[in-house]
């Protein structure tokens, strides 16, 4: 059975082995987790390897050709084939324990993949996952990084980042015209951040909104109201690490 991938989807599938290998054996088993749930395998590249791994892997697919050609050949996933939208998953009711997330991601939800991770990040204590390459970067790089932005402090945050390794497009059916990258996502011990996330939230998103302005002009909105000065101010935001800007959103809504 042939799937044909389908540009509207995403889907550009692995097709060296090893690459495929390398990605499976990337996972740690960090946090103590049993379970694993793989986002979009398609025809199987990456499952076949996760198979063999100490763990009870799910894999989650919208593209109904893909889910028969997975019932096909890998009959050990009985019930374990889940035909749904993983942006609409709750992780917390999909798996009553702690569970690792893994896949290469369609490139074009792939941020939003990382989002949805964040919204049940004590759920999820471990990612591996390959992305373009321009996204991998932004979520690993850290402050004074041109590809530092809202994304890369909200992950870093929660968890620690690491870029693992970059694939070259002649590796997929069809080629994309990017190159992609492979990282690796560890949540952090203590997940509790030292002041209200959704402010924190709130503050990042603003001031990466006029990302060229200094904080004194993107967060103006939020302290307008307030007679409060700090060299900090002078500051752009790519400027600033996640410590820095978790003691501004204290010091903003205080």
């Amino acid at each position: 059975m042939y799937v044909a991938p389908k540009k509207h989807l995403g889907q550009h599938f692995l097709i060296n082995p090893q690459i495929a290998a390398d990605i499976a054996h990337a996972l740690t088993g960090f946090g103590d987790y049993k379970k694993i749930l793989e986002i979009g395998p398609g025809t199987g590249a990456l499952t076949q390897h996760l198979l063999a791994l100490p763990y009870e892997t799910h894999v989650v697919e919208v593209d109904q050709q893909s889910i028969v050609y997975l019932h096909l050949h890998y009959p050990q996933l009985k019930n374990r084939i889940h035909s749904a939208d993983f942006l609409r998953m709750n992780l917390e009711e999909f798996s009553k324990e702690p569970i690792a997330v893994i896949g290469n991601f369609p490139y074009n939800i792939s941020s939003q993949i990382l989002f949805h991770v964040l919204d049940f990040k004590n759920h999820v204590p471990e990612l591996v996952g390959m992305f373009q390459k321009e996204v991998a970067l932004r979520v690993a790089n850290g402050p004074g990084t041109k590809d530092y932005g809202i994304l890369s402090v909200l992950i870093q945050a929660w968890y620690d980042v690491e870029y693992l390794f970059t694939v070259h497009e002649n590796e997929f059916n069809p080629p994309p015209k990017v190159k992609s990258g492979v990282i690796r996502m560890k949540r952090k011990d203590n997940t509790s951040l030292g002041c209200n996330e959704a402010q924190f939230i709130q503050l990042v998103k603003l001031a990466f909104n006029q990302r060229r302005k200094t904080l004194r002009n993107s967060i103006k909105s939020l302290i307008a109201h307030k007679n409060w000065e700090h060299e900090i101010l002078q500051k752009r935001p790519e400027q600033l690490g996640v410590a820095e800007f978790i003691w501004l959103t204290n010091e903003v809504f205080s």
